[in-house]
Formats: C-alpha cells, sequence, structure tokens
C-alpha cells in the first residue's frame, strides 16, 4: 500500500494512457463494424466474405502485429499509433460478427411499418432499424471493450506506456506489489468501463426495461 501511495500520480497516468489506448478503437471499431455489419446482413452473398474476414483478422498474434504495422504505417515502434491500429483491427474482427447478427435480428414488421409512413432509408435505419439492434450491439462492445483493455497490455512489451509496464516492470524487479497493482487497476478499469457501457444501453434503450 505504501508503493502504491507514493506512485499514485504514476498510476493514475499509465491508467488514463491504458483507457485511452483501448477506448478509441473500440469507439472506431464500433463505427466501422456498423457499415460493415449492415452490408453484410443485407448481401448474403457477400456475408460469408465479411465474416470470414473477421475471423481471419482475429487470428493475428498481436506482438507480432504491433511489429509490423510501424513497417506498414511508417510510425516509430513506440508510437501509440500502433497499438490504437492493431486494437482497431481487432476490435471490428470481432464486432462485425455481432453488429451482422444484430441486423439479422431486427423484426421486419417495423421496418415495413417506417417503409409504408414514407421514412427515407437513412431515416429508417437511424430512427428504427439501428436502436432495436443496439441490445446485440452493445453485448458486442461489452466483450470488445474488455477485450481491448487486456490486449492494450501487449503494447508494453515494445515500450507503449499503460499498466502493462507494471506487469514488465513488476517482472523484471521481482516486485509483486507492482504487478498485483497493475492487476488490479485493469480488472477494476474493465469493470468501470462495462458499467458505463450498461447504463448507456439502459437509456439507449428505454422499452428494454420496460419489457
Amino acid at each position: 500500500m505504501e508503493w502504491v501511495l507514493s506512485h499514485a500520480s504514476q498510476l493514475l497516468a499509465l491508467t488514463a494512457m491504458h483507457a485511452y489506448q483501448a477506448l478509441l478503437p473500440l469507439a472506431i471499431g464500433l463505427v466501422l463494424s456498423l457499415g460493415l455489419g449492415k452490408l453484410a446482413a443485407a448481401h448474403p452473398r457477400v456475408r460469408p466474405f465479411v465474416l470470414g474476414l473477421g475471423s481471419v483478422l482475429f487470428t493475428i498474434p498481436s506482438l507480432a502485429l504491433f511489429v509490423v504495422l510501424p513497417v506498414l504505417l511508417g510510425t516509430r515502434i513506440l508510437d501509440v499509433a500502433n497499438v490504437i491500429v492493431a486494437l482497431t483491427i481487432y476490435a471490428v474482427a470481432l464486432l462485425v460478427q455481432f453488429s451482422t447478427s444484430a441486423f439479422l435480428s431486427v423484426d421486419r414488421a417495423p421496418l415495413e411499418a417506417a417503409d409504408a409512413m414514407g421514412y427515407t432509408p437513412i431515416r429508417r435505419f437511424v430512427g428504427v432499424e439501428l436502436p432495436l439492434a443496439l441490445p446485440v450491439l452493445f453485448s458486442g462492445a461489452r466483450v470488445v471493450a474488455v477485450s481491448s483493455i487486456a490486449g492494450v497490455s501487449v503494447g508494453a512489451l515494445i515500450g507503449v506506456p499503460n499498466l502493462g509496464y507494471l506487469f514488465r516492470d513488476g517482472l523484471n524487479k521481482d516486485f509483486p506489489a507492482e504487478i498485483i497493482a497493475g492487476l488490479v487497476l485493469t480488472v477494476a478499469l474493465a469493470l468501470v468501463v462495462d458499467l458505463v457501457l450498461v447504463g448507456i444501453q439502459r437509456l439507449a434503450t428505454p422499452w428494454e426495461r420496460r419489457r
């Protein structure tokens, strides 16, 4: 506890960097997967290719991707952008499965009613289809959020600062308190993000609460 108190500012800074590196890919992945999921749900012939591509991307080892990306992007090996891009790829790979299932699960009756009322395709998507798909989408977002928070730590192996640094440094120094602090903060961050996502889902889908 004494070590934690004396290094509180460092721990807070690492936690903030960890959250940034994990949540930005989640946000970008959600936006990209919405388009891909809608495309896959609407076109059965395209669906196997989109879902198959997501499965292939998810099999790429994260550490290898962190090393290869600087060559492809022209960034420095310690650039946070490498972690952001890598985790965005993994986020899309996972979320495209959920977004496709979400749009396929939407009942056709409300969509047909919206068409009968003269809704444009964009208005129907934003006002009817997307809200009805949100429960499944949020389920995927919660899974990916936890996955990203765990995956960010790998970036510390190549020197990117985040909570993974505490694991690496604690192992090198044989100092369990530092490792435990990193573990506790990582789990706490995952729990807080999950609770926030649950709260946003409840606000965005009030009909689910009434049900």
